[in-house]
């Protein structure tokens, strides 16, 4: 397909665009990293679960084709490690001294804000 923008006269004579349409479900990608894929908040995603991605950097087709399936294969990568497990931790007794320490200075400090000898 022929790409858009700027590029002159070549950009009219030569389609150098790709369109790479990569169907998530057909593939033979394992099913975590399937679902992790199509969970993706991503408007190259269709309702179909097919993935679009539009090359058209480049002059040449040979260099859009490769940028594109870089592209594809850093997306997969980001969705190829499972996230981490967070595990849920109790603070330590020193954050929370210092939490409440902090709390109390800025209390005293927006108490002397008052008028002098206002409510006591």
């Amino acid at each position: 397909m022929r790409a858009q923008g700027a590029g002159g006269q070549n950009v009219n004579k030569v389609s150098s665009a790709v369109h790479l349409r990569f169907d998530i479900a057909a593939s033979s990608l394992p099913d975590d990293v399937k679902q992790r894929l199509l969970a993706l908040r991503d408007g190259r995603i269709t309702q179909q679960g097919v993935l679009v991605i539009k090359a058209q950097q480049y002059r040449t087709h040979e260099a859009n084709r490769l940028d594109a399936l870089a592209r594809l294969q850093a997306l997969v990568d980001s969705v190829a490690r499972p996230p981490r497990v967070r595990r849920a931790t109790r603070p330590t007794l020193g954050s929370q001294r210092r939490r409440l320490e902090s709390k109390s200075q800025r209390s005293s400090l927006k108490a002397l804000r008052g008028r002098p000898g206002a409510a006591e």
